[in-house]
């Protein structure tokens, strides 16, 4: 026999025996209190909030009670990732409401607050289970494993009599006596074949509850989608902001910067040139160089306006004081929002005040930019004749069509005779 082969049931043992075991068993019992706990949370804000729910308490007390739920279910996510080592991703926050109309149904409307009460409600019969295989296999393993060792000293010696009437001293079960050494040997040996058994059993148990934790506790295989979908969509518009803002600085300090040069070298050929074809074709070259700077800081400013470095609020400043009519501007931006959100929130700006000066026929606006949470607001008002609808050629469908990326919202009201309002609503992080 090699030195692997007599090793291997050492190594078996270990396993069965060493630190999983340990840590599964423990984690059976402690999770016994943490199950009746959940549950009986759960009992009583259901009942409380299914109750009330006719009053204005009732429905609230619902939202908490999931938001409870949730906080259970992180206790015994983290509980599972300690013993036994069961990492579960952690479902996303819901979405934020406004109001507290708008809070209280966000709450109501996240599926993991509701999986999260229905694994506190199912818990506990599985926690009993848990209990059950460990008092019957470790528990009675030891009692049994060690009888002969009571019986030598007279403990669990129980007097009955036969069916015969004989008086017999021992274990009983059923009609069975075990008051003989070969019988108290052979409960020895059932008690350690329970031993034995003990952790596999509370192996098979334990990976019920994994089970559960991973479909009911973690992230489920819809939303970790959602999130993965989003988190790319997310590095995708910061990578395009990011790459058009390089193309916007190459421009500006490369080709800009070279037809500047060039402009100046034409301005000086034609001055000291004399007259003549050669004059005559500097003169020309240097209207159109000119005429390329001017497109290319205009293609620039499209790109990426450099105003929007000093934040959004100093750009639409900026934007404001070359409108050409009187345009009020209210900003609150506690938290600076991301580099693509700022450039389209821009744009829209831009665009909207276009449309303002060029179809409305107003004779003054305002611009509101809000951050409230996680999302950006932009309003424009206008007193002009009103009318405005997406797709009759006032830009509306390029604007709607910007924002769709980052998950914004556009609305118009615009009714005959006005005023025109249109409010973009953006997520602060892209």
């Amino acid at each position: 026999m090699t030195l692997g082969a007599a090793l291997r049931p050492v190594a078996a043992a270990r396993a069965a025996f060493g630190w999983r075991a340990a840590a599964e068993l423990l984690y059976a019992v402690l999770g016994v209190p943490a199950a009746v706990l959940g549950f009986g949370y759960a009992v009583v804000t259901l009942a409380l909030g299914a109750g009330l729910a006719v009053t204005a308490v009732g429905i609230p007390l619902l939202a908490v009670a999931l938001i409870g739920a949730r906080r259970f279910g992180g206790l015994h996510r983290a509980l599972a990732g300690r013993l036994l080592g069961e990492r579960v991703r952690p479902p996303a926050p819901h979405r934020p409401g406004t109001g507290l109309y708008g809070r209280v149904q966000a709450v109501l409307s996240d599926a993991a607050g509701w999986r999260a009460m229905a694994y506190l409600l199912v818990r506990p019969p599985l926690a009993l289970l848990h209990l059950y295989v460990i008092l019957f296999t470790w528990g009675w393993g030891v009692v049994a494993l060690t009888y002969p060792l009571q019986r030598a000293f007279g403990w669990n010696d129980v007097t009955t009599r036969d069916e015969r009437g004989m008086i017999r001293h021992g274990f009983v079960v059923g009609a069975f006596h075990l008051d003989t050494w070969p019988r108290a040997l052979l409960v020895s040996a059932v008690g350690a074949v329970l031993l034995f058994v003990a952790p596999r059993a509370v192996h098979a148990v334990v990976l019920l509850d994994r089970i559960l934790i991973r479909r009911l506790l973690g992230d489920s295989s819809a939303a970790a989608r959602i999130r993965t979908l989003e988190e790319t969509r997310a590095r995708a518009v910061d990578d395009a902001a990011a790459t058009l803002r390089r193309i916007e600085r190459d421009l500006h300090d490369g080709a800009q910067a070279r037809l500047v040069a060039l402009t100046m070298q034409l301005t000086l050929l034609r001055e000291t040139a004399p007259k003549g074809p050669v004059r005559d074709l500097a003169t020309a070259a240097q209207a159109t160089a000119r005429e390329a700077v001017t497109e290319l800081r205009e293609l620039v400013r499209g790109i990426h306006p450099p105003v929007l470095d000093s934040g959004l609020d100093a750009a639409l400043a900026t934007l404001v004081a070359g409108a050409g009519l009187p345009v009020e501007l209210r900003a609150d931006i506690p938290v600076r929002p991301t580099a693509a959100i700022e450039s389209i929130a821009y744009f829209c700006a831009a665009e909207l005040l276009t449309n303002v000066i060029k179809h409305s026929g107003a004779t003054r606006a305002e611009i509101e930019v809000v951050q409230h949470e996680d999302r950006l607001r932009l309003r424009v008002r206008d007193d002009g004749s009103g009318g405005a609808v997406v797709g009759a050629g006032s830009g509306l469908p390029g604007l709607a069509e910007r924002i769709r990326p980052v998950d914004g919202l556009l609305e118009v009201v615009s009714p005959p005779g006005g005023p025109t309002v249109i409010t973009v609503e953006l997520p602060s992080q892209a």
